[in-house]
């Protein structure tokens, strides 16, 4: 059965910097585009950040541009969410899921993936 289990959340005061670790089990995902979201309390769960197979491409939510990086690793089957300058508003949990559609505009659509993790909170004080 194909899993995604996201590591690496806590908590950080602002200006700080998390690593989250995604590793998939089960199947290889390395065709799939892997993307990571977040869902604040009371908020519509949002795109942060989607990286193509191979890692040749990536997207970014203007929101964390220029402040986070995704990355992957397929012989390990792990994707990596590198999070620096972080905000308060970055508070959410924060999860990792895969999409089997190549990479394009699409890929910040949270419907578009089918495998979900369990999540993992980020908690950014000021």
């Amino acid at each position: 059965q194909a899993q995604l289990v996201e590591s690496g959340g806590g908590w950080v005061q602002a200006g700080g910097s998390l690593r989250l670790s995604c590793a998939a089990s089960g199947r290889t995902f390395s065709s799939y585009v892997m993307g990571w979201f977040r869902q604040a309390p009371g908020k519509e769960r949002e795109f942060v950040a989607a990286i193509s197979w191979r890692g040749t491409s990536t997207i970014y939510a203007d929101s964390v541009k220029g402040r986070f990086t995704i990355s992957r690793d397929d012989a390990k089957n792990t994707v990596r969410l590198q999070m620096n300058s972080l905000k308060p508003e970055g508070t959410a949990v924060y999860y990792c899921a895969a999409n089997p559609a190549p990479m394009g505009p699409t890929s910040t659509i949270r419907m578009k993936y089918d495998y979900w993790g369990q999540g993992t909170q980020v908690t950014v004080s000021s």
